[in-house]
């Protein structure tokens, strides 16, 4: 019932305080960014989510800062590991480049579970780009880039204090600790605790809804800058330790690990990184200037599930170097540069080693074209030597052409090539008696072939005032057409997981319609209706994606008060989403072919007692919807059907959560 008050609350509460607006007296109006940018002049589909925007939701993580944008797409992988995933065009998140600066981040080893490994709390901002991203960064991104920026050093306040409590029984602390060291130098300690440390089964069917856990997160950051001499410069070095136990609720990992007593698993991860770059403007020519980029990591799990056990080791090398100038004049613009990149993988599955090592050296080429009026292209291409992939070119194109004020139209195609690790990336399957199966074996990476594919599509942006409030509307149109796919099939079997070069076709078609707008003073409105069709040729014939629906829709209302003299201010947020059927991987007749269509509603209220303190509460899955049946098989679940990764709504049920946030600046 609380839950329920909060949501009522919400919506009752805004009208009446939007009236009272009306009588407040020595209001203080600032002006300030959106939370959710769009350009009218960038050549690329990108939007940029604020910090602010990302205090809009129970936003612990990388992994769930997307509930209140509707680009991407949060579902969770499976019933055990409590893992969001995210998908983009349709297309889940190996699809994608997600970097941390402009550095690739999240891959390998680290697909799965690597956005968790970002507290919300050190985000500055995250870019979202659709289609084919820039041939800078690198040949694999496919259905488009999430770039990530970290808070700056030099423009961060001295104290930072977040504190998060659930029912769900999660708790996490962050802190940021800033010091200016001189004109040049500032550098700041960023600390994150989460754990979850009660056992909760509110669908009753014997196993944890979420997993036992905690993590140690630590990340020191340096930033140098010094603009009369040119130089700017950061330095990055981070340690941290995930621990999760997931299972039977009489699970007891000291007396039934790896037995057939109770069914249990466990995840360790341990991951070190330290990233630099330098950059050099020079004095005479702010145009022209370069950049060297360099990362290392290396990411470490051991794991088993149930009776099976899974160890991957990976250590990574990334290096890139940059030159920008120009041709002429400023309205030609080019970068130019050379990359390099090292995977060690020390990979067991069920004791079967699958090491390998993967090496590739690229350069890479990229023309702008600016009018600095309606017209822009962007033109790239990259060569790239891979050790296993062989020698490749990957051109891309960016558009952008403004028909008439406040409008815009951008296109985009391009190339991308990935190698598919296949287990890393599918441990949700892991969690089932699916027996693997790879059925081809001429290939190079597991016996299978890189996959290749072909994002094109455009945007269309309007911008216009209706009622004399701020308002847009977007239309986004992206087809991905694969060359070859590595399918993973789990609509043939029930007791199997294919995986197997495509023989045939597969695409997938993504449409969104938004429409956003301000309907009264503050009083913030978004929608977006989406369609997808996805399909690929299985070997039991053409078929959807299963645990993709077809249709979506997703609604925003966002209320923020006037902000008085001393800070005060109230801020309310409803999100809807509401999901079509999904149609199912084989279960052997356990669910049906396709799920109910479902709606899932969240809620926060946000009471800012001052410019340094604030509380807030709120309410995810307002509506309570849980998934009927989570775990296939849960009554036996070393028996031949239990399959746990068969999840296309959420398993945990309603959640009420509360924190605080305190600033010193």
């Amino acid at each position: 019932m609380k839950s329920y008050f909060i949501g009522i609350l919400f919506l009752v509460a805004v009208p009446l305080v939007a009236q009272k607006q009306d009588t407040l007296q020595a209001i203080k109006v600032e002006a300030k960014r959106g939370k959710i940018q769009k350009s009218l002049i960038k050549a690329t589909n990108t939007t940029v989510l604020s910090s602010k925007e990302l205090l809009k939701a129970a936003c612990c993580n990388l992994a769930e800062s997307f509930e209140t944008n509707p680009s991407i797409d949060v579902n969770f992988s499976d019933a055990l590991t409590g893992t969001k995933q995210i998908k983009m065009l349709g297309l889940t998140s190996p699809y994608l480049l997600i970097a941390e600066e402009n550095i690739p981040s999240v891959r390998g080893a680290s697909q799965v579970y690597g956005l968790s490994f970002t507290p919300g709390t050190w985000v500055e901002s995250i870019q979202i780009t659709k289609g084919a991203g820039n041939v800078i960064n690198g040949y694999e991104s496919i259905s488009g880039q999430i770039n990530t920026e970290l808070l700056k050093p030099a423009k961060e306040i001295p104290f930072y204090l977040n504190f998060y409590g659930s029912t769900d029984s999660r708790f996490e602390l962050n802190t940021h600790v800033t010091q200016k060291v001189n004109p040049h130098w500032a550098t700041t300690l960023l600390a994150h605790g989460n754990m979850r440390v009660a056992k909760k089964d509110m669908n009753d069917d014997g196993f944890l809804d979420n997993p036992l856990g905690r993590q140690i997160n630590v990340m020191n950051r340096w930033q140098y800058a010094n603009p009369e001499k040119g130089w700017v410069g950061f330095f990055n070095a981070r340690f941290m330790r995930d621990e999760k136990q997931t299972g039977e609720m009489t699970f007891n990992p000291n007396t039934d690990k790896l037995t057939t007593q109770k069914w249990g698993s466990e995840i360790m991860t341990d991951r070190f990184d330290f990233s630099s770059k330098i950059g050099y403007v020079w004095k005479d020519m702010p145009y022209q200037s370069i950049g060297f980029q360099n990362a290392f990591s290396s990411h470490q799990q051991d794991s088993y599930f149930g009776l099976r056990t899974y160890k991957i080791k990976q250590n990574s090398f990334y290096s890139n170097l940059i030159f920008n100038s120009i041709i002429d004049n400023t309205l030609n613009k080019f970068a130019t540069g050379l990359n390099f990149t090292s995977d060690d993988y020390n990979e067991f599955v069920f004791s079967n080693d699958v090491s390998r090592r993967d090496n590739s050296v690229g350069a890479f080429f990229e023309y702008t074209y600016d009018n600095a009026d309606n017209f822009s292209i962007i033109l790239g291409g990259r060569a790239d030597l891979h050790n296993r992939l062989g020698f490749f070119v990957t051109p891309r194109l960016h558009g952008r052409y403004n028909p008439w004020k406040d409008a815009v139209l951008r296109f985009s195609a391009g190339r991308g090539k990935r190698s598919a690790n296949i287990f890393a990336e599918n441990q949700a399957f892991l969690g089932s008696n699916r027996n693997f199966n790879i059925l081809d074996t001429n290939g190079k990476i597991y016996g299978l072939n890189p996959e290749i594919a072909w994002n094109y599509g455009f945007g269309f942006l309007q911008k216009f005032r209706l009622f004399g409030m701020q308002s847009d509307v977007a239309v986004d149109f992206y087809r991905t057409d694969f060359q070859n796919q590595v399918v993973v099939d789990v609509v043939q079997s029930a007791q199997e997981v294919n995986f197997y070069n495509l023989k045939g076709n597969s695409f997938a078609n993504s449409l969104q319609v938004e429409f956003n707008t301000e309907i009264i003073k503050h009083l913030n409105f978004r929608s977006a209706y989406k369609y997808y069709d996805i399909q690929t040729d299985f070997q039991s014939g053409t078929m959807q994606r299963p645990l993709q629906a077809k249709h979506r829709f997703f609604t925003n209302l966002e209320f923020e008060t006037h902000i008085k003299d001393k800070g005060q201010q109230w801020k309310f947020d409803f999100t809807l989403n509401w999901t079509g059927k999904q149609q199912l991987p084989n279960t052997a007749a356990q669910l049906p072919d396709f799920s109910p269509a479902f709606v899932v509603m969240n809620s926060q209220i946000t009471r800012t007692f001052s410019s340094t303190f604030e509380m807030y509460t709120g309410v995810e899955n307002l509506g309570n919807y849980k998934q009927k049946t989570a775990i296939v098989g849960a009554n036996n679940p070393f028996g031949i059907n239990f399959d746990s990764s068969v999840v296309y709504a959420p398993v945990f049920g309603q959640m009420i959560y509360a924190g605080l946030r305190f600033k010193v600046k």
